[in-house]
């Protein structure tokens, strides 16, 4: 028996209908941080493929900082990372619980950057204790467009310095019409002491 939806056949026998697009996500690099002072995918480097794709998945996994409270933050780069200092606008929005139920909140705008070059903070307070980490993901479009600006969103679910568990969304792009080749991720203070981050390239 079959899968319809909306009058498409979807699985037949098993199957996917030949009709039904489909995707792939291809693994392009796994960096694996020990004690690293930043971690970089650049266009042309081991793999790394910044022209092939229109969307690219950045996948965090068990991100653990040498130094507590800290950020987590990345950049882009136009010059195959001698530079990461693209220009970039950006939004925010943080959800965060106490593990003593003292406070929960939710903020806007906290951590957004207005035509700025800075690095771009993905998660902040981060714990370093040895139970604490941050896992999430982040997409890029488009990055090798020389017409338009790059879009970006991301979302991390963190452990804080304060025992706060908190999920912290971001989106933006880099305002510059030259192709993304490179981005980079590290701390505002000490290493990357482990973890892994996985880029893929979506068909």
């Amino acid at each position: 028996m079959g899968l319809i939806s909306n009058g498409t056949t979807i699985f037949d026998a098993g199957a996917i209908d030949s009709g039904v697009p489909t995707g792939a996500m291809s693994v392009m690099k796994k960096l694996t941080a020990s004690s690293s002072a930043t971690l970089s995918f650049v266009h042309g480097s081991g793999g790394v493929d910044f022209s092939t794709f229109k969307e690219y998945l950045f996948m965090f996994t068990s991100i653990h900082p040498q130094t507590d409270n800290v950020q987590f933050s990345f950049n882009g780069s136009v010059d195959a990372g001698s530079n990461y200092n693209v220009t970039k606008t950006t939004t925010h929005i943080d959800v965060y619980q106490s593990e003593s139920n003292q406070a929960n909140v939710l903020e806007f705008g906290g951590s957004h950057l207005d035509s700025s070059t800075d690095f771009q903070i993905l998660v902040n307070d981060q714990g370093n204790a040895a139970d604490e980490n941050l896992c999430g993901y982040l997409h890029l479009y488009n990055p090798s467009s020389t017409t338009f600006v790059k879009h970006f969103l991301a979302s991390f679910d963190r452990v804080g310095y304060n025992e706060y568990g908190a999920q912290q969304h971001y989106s933006g792009y880099f305002n510059n019409t030259a192709d993304i080749d490179a981005l980079q991720f590290k701390f505002s203070s000490g290493n990357i002491d482990a973890g892994t981050i996985t880029m893929y390239g979506i068909a």
